[in-house]
């Protein structure tokens, strides 16, 4: 199924329902009108990291399902599957077989080896220092072969996702199959996990290295076009990067939308959130919550500094049980660049913020994707993140089918529908529309355009009250229809 311009879920296999299945009934049971399209995060045999350190691509981990759940879910709704270009699980056959025979084994090419990578055979402390890390550490983990000897390997995350050599030719032809793979399994969307990362050069910082990593993202898009496939680079950095992609023609993600609508919404002003929502692109997928922390980084620029620690203190201040030991070394989590909350907390669990929070989101600019928690409005999960003291599981609550049958009773998951629904539907947030912005005072209003069709949002952003109101000719002789009040 092509990618439609209505509202992506990103959920686990295993986090609406314990299943494929389960999550299919859940989805034709109760969001019909508000989910077009379904990001399905790794659902492959996984060692690590919740799926991110995939040991294979070419089956479905069996505790989902099968390749069959997954293609009966893209039969009604778009689908994005991820693709981790950087790495692969150290408990792959790959890995395990270069392991055991080094040198011989047909997977030595996969693998940067830091002997070979350095041309003196080990990097200066200079060009250590150089390197884009997101971990206090060097970018490697010694190994032991099956001979006896060690050696230093790539290993830019955890210890269990090793880095993959995308210059070498057998890389390539491992890549190729596994995206023309997806595509023939119903991926409507691939999503390019840690893409920035995937190129290594000397005497650079490895991350996001020109001209290179756009050979890579071209020989990339060049595979999956032959089966109208789309790709989605995933960055979280400096905003100018994702718009240096945008401006190549792909989609990227907004990770700045998050935090700048908490400074608009913890701060009553939409000033900064003006400027960025006239200036980003159109071909986006936006969002205000994912699997992972809600990102800082990424406003660095479009927030003066003092704003974005601000705006990080407000989080921990307003929050619900939004807590800095939550994102921190206690709890596994050294990227300081992340909070650890569902969205829904961080606006102190407060129905009203978080609906005009989801509202300004369907009003920006590019494709809205709501991740499952955000959708039931879901709390911080204190016990799961205690149980496993991993931060990132604050927001990452298994529900089950009767959970999910009782969240739809709460009003804020209704309106949140409802609110979907509009976004869904109406005419006017047609990709090539136009986005008008105003503010007064504490006042926001939103507008967009698409051909006779507008639709409009005014929000108050201290009493978090909003109305939607729509005109054109689809409308009865033209006049305004309040939607929602």
């Amino acid at each position: 199924m092509k990618l439609k311009n209505k509202v992506m879920l990103i959920t686990y296999a295993d986090s609406m329902g314990k299943n494929l299945k389960e999550l299919h009934t859940v989805l034709n049971t109760y969001y019909r009108d508000a989910v077009g399209g379904v990001h399905i995060l790794p659902f492959f045999p996984s060692s690590a990291d919740r799926g991110f350190a995939p040991m294979r691509y070419d089956v479905v981990d069996e505790a989902f399902g099968t390749y069959e759940d997954i293609e009966a879910i893209g039969r009604e709704y778009y689908l994005m599957f991820d693709f981790m270009v950087n790495h692969i699980s150290s408990s792959s056959e790959y890995f395990q077989d270069f392991l055991k025979r080094k040198n011989e084994s047909k997977y030595a090419d996969f693998f940067i080896r830091y002997e070979e990578f350095w041309g003196k055979g080990a990097p200066t402390q200079e060009q250590l220092d150089k390197i884009y890390k997101r971990k206090p550490r060097a970018p490697y983990i010694e190994v032991e072969f099956q001979d006896g000897t060690t050696e230093k390997i790539w290993c830019t995350f955890c210890e269990e996702q090793i880095d993959l050599d995308v210059r070498k030719e057998a890389v390539k032809s491992f890549i190729k199959g596994t995206l023309e793979q997806m595509c023939q399994n119903g991926a409507s969307l691939i999503r390019l996990d840690a893409f920035a990362y995937a190129i290594k050069k000397e005497d650079t910082n490895c991350f996001f290295v020109e001209p290179d990593i756009w050979e890579l993202l071209h020989e990339i898009e060049q595979i999956v076009g032959r089966y109208e496939v789309e790709i989605l680079p995933e960055i979280h950095e400096h905003y100018t990067i994702p718009m240096k992609i945008a401006e190549k023609g792909f989609w990227v993600y907004d990770f700045a939308l998050p935090v700048l609508t908490l400074h608009a919404l913890y701060n009553h002003t939409g000033v900064y959130l003006k400027k960025w929502l006239e200036m980003c692109p159109m071909k986006q997928f936006t969002t205000l919550d994912t699997h992972d922390g809600i990102g800082i980084v990424d406003v660095k620029d479009l927030l003066p500094d003092e704003e974005v620690y601000m705006v990080q203190e407000q989080m921990y201040r307003q929050g619900a049980n939004v807590k800095k030991i939550y994102s921190s070394e206690a709890y596994n989590n050294l990227d300081v660049y992340q909070v650890n909350t569902t969205y829904y907390s961080a606006l102190g669990n407060r129905d009203d913020a978080y609906l005009l929070a989801r509202a300004i989101q369907f009003f920006a600019p590019g494709i809205p994707q709501v991740y499952y928690v955000g959708l039931l409005a879901g709390e911080n999960d204190l016990e799961l993140m205690e149980k496993t003291k991993n931060g990132r599981d604050i927001n990452r609550h298994y529900y089950t089918l009767e959970e999910i049958a009782g969240e739809q009773e709460r009003p804020v998951v209704r309106k949140l529908k409802k609110l979907m629904a509009i976004r869904n539907m109406e005419p006017a947030f047609h990709l090539d529309g136009k986005i008008q912005v105003e503010t007064e005072g504490e006042r926001l209003m939103i507008t967009r355009k698409y051909k006779e069709n507008s639709i409009r949002l005014s929000a108050d952003l201290r009493s978090y009250g909003f109305e939607i109101t729509r005109y054109g000719k689809d409308y009865e002789n033209g006049k305004e229809t309040i939607v929602w009040q």
